[in-house]
């Protein structure tokens, strides 16, 4: 039996939205630089709808409703920072009628990853 979470990221994956099915195609098999992108990964008791665990990269496709919940989705998107996590939104209409600016906007986050905050751990630190 699989866990709870497990079958929301699921049920999430097979119920994507155009726009979300879409930024898939830009990101899957390592398309977008060579890095790894996941689908509905969770980060706290969130699912992001695509995430790069070696970039700490979140990348949000927001539908309509969320014109609705603004308060909600910058509580999500503080928490998900809060966890060192960078935060990009996209409109789903803006992912949709142009996937190439949205395809340059990402590609140039993942090509300059943020500095590190703190010093490197290990030998000589």
């Amino acid at each position: 039996m699989q866990d709870e979470p497990t079958k929301r990221a699921r049920e999430l994956r097979r119920d994507g939205s155009r726009a979300e099915r879409i930024c898939w195609e830009l990101l899957r098999d390592r398309r977008m630089g060579g890095v790894k992108c996941r689908r509905q990964h969770a980060i706290g008791p969130y699912f992001a709808d695509y995430a790069s665990v070696s970039r700490k990269l979140v990348i949000e496709i927001d539908g309509d409703h969320h014109a609705f919940q603004v308060e909600a989705d910058a509580r999500r998107t503080a928490a998900m920072e809060r966890e060192g996590w960078r935060v990009l939104r996209f409109w789903a209409n803006h992912v949709v009628q142009n996937r190439d600016g949205v395809w340059a906007e990402i590609e140039q986050v993942i090509s300059n990853p943020p500095h590190p905050t703190s010093p490197p751990r290990g030998r000589g630190a």
